[in-house]
């Protein structure tokens, strides 16, 4: 399994490419949408199981899915300990016949994590998980 590379710092090169722009939750929610096969999406701060933000979800209540799947993140975590495993969860994927839920770890921010539902039929989940790694460097809490 691939490492997710993590840079909490910003360089001048960063300023000159552009990537030290920072993300709304808001903001944050229309770029997952713009992810080809995103369906709905929502960022959970799984510590409170408070729902930050949600978008779209067709016929799903993303508020719900967000933070229903807090108590699954926690079990996660929790096994996690439990093994005494010096690792932390990247992901978790939850694949249905015709989408994927995917769960993605916020790494500039602790105990909040990325919900995104996929299309299967429309959507890529490596390049989603790229997408959403890319996403979350940008989002900022306030």
């Amino acid at each position: 399994m691939a490492n997710r590379s993590s840079s909490s710092t910003t360089s001048s090169t960063d300023s000159q490419s552009g990537s030290s722009e920072t993300l709304s939750v808001k903001d944050a929610l229309d770029e997952l949408m713009d992810i080809d096969g995103a369906v709905g999406a929502a960022v959970v701060d799984y510590d409170n199981g408070m729902t930050l933000g949600t978008i779209g979800g067709r016929n799903l209540d993303m508020e719900l899915a967000g933070a229903g799947t807090t108590e699954v993140v926690r079990s996660e975590h929790n096994i996690i300990q439990d093994l005494g495993l010096e690792d932390r969860v990247e992901d978790l994927l939850i694949s249905l016949d015709s989408q994927y839920h995917l769960v993605r770890m916020c790494e500039n921010h602790e105990d909040v994590f990325i919900y995104l539902v996929i299309d299967r039929s429309e959507g890529n989940l490596g390049l989603a998980r790229r997408s959403i790694d890319q996403i979350d460097e940008k989002l900022e809490l306030t």
